[in-house]
């Protein structure tokens, strides 16, 4: 019944077995990829007719993880997969970068691909195998793909590279970095590092290509058993109708190219743009058909920024390939945040706010792999008027998250550890212009922001983007890029770091992919430029203060006995939101007994101590303390002296004289000073009233002895 054709290689350590005709057969392409005990199903499908009315390619990558995966029931009401999470949305991302540059170029018609992680073994991380499946699925379906691609997870330990390191080992890396390329070069990169130097970055990301490569001969010989016929993809050549308009207006887009500001940049080039649009097009014979002159003049305005690059080694705004635009860096621009930073680099600006939160501020995160707390989140925004745009606003789309992400990985390796600042952060970066690389900006107004809240940070971290003209086998590397030449460019290459080591690195490649030597350039470039952001940095900041912002909470810890965790929280917690209430600071207990208060009062802290002090410590022997008569009897009164600690003070130990009715000396409510005595053998307290001046609280009974040993003068 089924026709199942089947790849299996050895891999990092473990089987990858590749497999195809079973499962979702209507599909165009389906391959189920295992690694270990983690299963996950990728199909495409390609519509067999263009997507009328578009200049892109209508391509859509869903990658989904469900809990069943896992063994587990999703939580909420619904009990069901919902939006995706940021998680699969990074993932989605993930595996379109790199697949994007390899249909065919002129393909529009709709196309879409779905992977499904069917099963988690909580040892291989499934994104990998994803984007594998991906690439099979896509190299099977007869869709114009030149691919396949392969993939690969670096890992660094003990100083020397891992292949696909497995979920627990990866605690132990100084590096986690994914790429994914073809087998004559790389097409993505994204990482995360321990400052580690730009020679093993490079040395990383060309010991995965390497690897892959036996993941590329796998789908390559599936394909021959199992693919289907190629399209025929239609691709329409206007060389007569490019080169009239390049007669036409080439001249004039030259001379707008030299415009520097943006904006008047654009104007100039609309208006050359509709100039022409209104001569040349039209129906007749010599014209240019009006749903063609949009891309036309797209390629001719690559062709002119691509040109004067590569030929003159002079940028659209007239920089050389190496020079950053000016970069003016501020702190402290808003006065109840507890940390903040304007920084802008040309025209890209980002506001950068950061908030020192508590432990119930962290975020749950519910994955497959289980459910865990967050205390550090970047949040990325970019409102349309940063460009100068009108557009809708709502929640983070997949460009929000994947920059915010980006930042994310770049300031995390310098944060402190939490036993050293046990606090919840959060970062949001506001993009109120842009003009080039806004992540990039996030990175350096994130580590601003968050040194001049007081976060102690490992050292102060800055990024940079680098761009790609490659016509040929000539190329010219640009720092800090512009918003054109990343569009018009062929690689957005971002690199993150500190002043000894990169901390970030994400490459996105428009071609077909790029080698060796013009990475190890773009890493050397870009460590130049980033070593001159963080001297531009430095003018404002230069590490965390001394002391956190005015309003920012303090956090103090403790450490109770577990036993006594029960009784600092109460019945139904009624004892910790007393003192909550009684003390406006906010508590967190871990099961391990550690307590931390905070508050932006150091009143409320020391309060909020001393109260759980006295319920879980141990009153002394011989120590005096002050209590609250809480009820008479006869034979004495009882004083609540330590916490919910009550005491006996018998009517003998009232005073020093005798005492008829305890009613002449105490009275309930009465505040007083208490000697312990002891406790007897059914654990009552005795207490002393008679032996303690209760102006001073000073011990008489210590002076008397004193005194009784006093020698006579001579």
């Amino acid at each position: 019944m089924f026709k199942v054709s089947r790849e299996e290689i050895e891999w990092g350590g473990r089987t990858l077995v590749l497999e195809t005709g079973k499962v979702a057969r209507q599909a165009d392409g389906a391959v189920v990829a295992t690694y270990g005990e983690t299963v996950v199903l990728a199909t495409a499908v390609g519509m067999t007719e263009p997507k009328a009315g578009i200049d892109f390619f209508p391509l859509t990558v869903n990658y989904q993880e469900k809990f069943y995966a896992a063994g587990k029931i999703p939580g909420g009401y619904f009990k069901r997969e919902g939006r995706p999470t940021e998680r699969e949305t990074l993932i989605s991302r993930l595996i379109d970068r790199p697949i994007r540059p390899l249909f065919v170029p002129g393909y529009r018609n709709e196309t879409q691909v779905v992977i499904t992680v069917l099963s988690h073994d909580l040892e291989n991380e499934p994104d990998v195998v994803a984007m594998v499946a991906a690439s099979a699925a896509l190299t099977l379906s007869g869709i114009p793909f030149m691919g396949p691609i392969g993939a690969a997870r670096v890992g660094f330990i003990n100083g020397e590279y891992k292949l696909n390191p497995l979920i627990d080992e990866m605690t132990e890396s100084q590096l986690e970095l994914v790429v994914a390329g073809t087998a004559d070069a790389v097409l993505m990169v994204e990482s995360e590092a321990k400052q580690l130097s730009e020679d093993v970055m490079l040395g990383a990301v060309m010991f995965g290509h390497r690897e892959m490569q036996k993941v590329i001969d796998a789908i390559i010989r599936l394909a021959e058993k199992a693919a289907k016929e190629p399209r025929d993809v239609k691709t329409d050549v206007y060389e007569a109708e490019l080169a009239l308009l390049s007669r036409h207006a080439e001249s004039d887009l030259k001379d707008a190219y030299q415009v520097a500001a943006k904006s008047a940049r654009h104007d100039r080039i609309s208006a050359i743009k509709a100039e022409a649009a209104a001569s040349l097009t039209g129906e007749e014979d010599g014209k240019i058909p009006q749903g063609l002159f949009g891309k036309l003049f797209k390629e001719l305005e690559s062709r002119v920024m691509r040109g004067a690059v590569i030929e003159t080694g002079i940028r659209i705004d007239g920089r050389d390939l190496k020079t950053v635009r000016p970069i003016v860096a501020e702190v402290g621009i808003l006065p109840r945040a507890h940390g903040s930073a304007l920084f802008t680099r040309g025209e890209t600006q980002a506001l950068v706010v950061a908030t020192l939160g508590t432990g119930e501020d962290e975020q749950f995160i519910d994955s497959l792999e289980g459910t865990y707390k967050q205390h550090f989140m970047l949040h990325y925004n970019f409102p349309p008027y940063s460009v100068g745009e009108v557009g809708r606003m709502g929640g983070a789309g997949r460009r929000e998250i994947g920059h915010g992400k980006l930042a994310w990985r770049a300031v995390n390796p310098l944060l402190p550890e939490k036993s050293v600042f046990p606090y919840t952060i959060r970062v949001v970066s506001e993009i109120t212009e842009s003009n080039g690389s806004s992540s990039m900006a996030t990175v350096c107004g994130s580590s601003l922001a968050l040194m001049d809240a007081g976060v102690p940070l490992t050292r102060p971290v800055a990024g940079i983007a680098m761009g790609l003209i490659k016509e040929g086998d000539r190329f010219a590397v640009l720092s800090d890029i512009l918003g054109d030449e990343d569009h018009l460019g062929d690689m957005d290459f971002k690199v993150a770091g500190t002043e000894t080591g990169v901390t970030s690195l994400q490459m996105d490649i428009k071609i077909t992919g790029i080698t060796e030597e013009i990475m190890r350039v773009a890493l050397d470039q870009a460590k130049g430029g980033r070593l001159h952001i963080l001297g531009e940095m430095a003018k404002a900041l230069t590490s965390a203060r001394a002391e956190l912002g005015e309003h920012a909470p303090r956090i103090e810890t403790i450490k109770i006995p577990t036993d006594k965790i029960r009784e600092v929280i109460g019945s139904g917690g009624k004892v910790i939101r007393e003192i909550v209430e009684k003390t406006g600071a906010k508590i967190d207990i871990q099961d391990d007994g550690t307590v931390k208060v905070a508050s932006a009062s150091g009143e409320s802290i020391k309060a909020a101590l001393k109260w759980i002090k006295s319920i879980v410590a141990e009153p002394e022997v011989g120590e005096v303390y002050e209590g609250k008569v809480v009820k008479i009897m006869d034979f004495g009164a009882f004083v609540n002296f330590f916490g919910a600690r009550d005491g006996l003070v018998h009517i003998s130990e009232l005073a020093s004289k005798r005492v008829a009715k305890v009613n002449d000396v105490v009275k309930e409510g009465d505040t007083v000073k208490v000697k312990l005595i002891g406790v007897d053998d059914r654990g009552k307290v005795r207490l002393s009233m008679k032996v303690v001046d209760q102006a001073t609280g000073e011990d008489l009974s210590k002076k008397q002895g004193a005194e009784g040993t006093e020698q006579p003068a001579d």
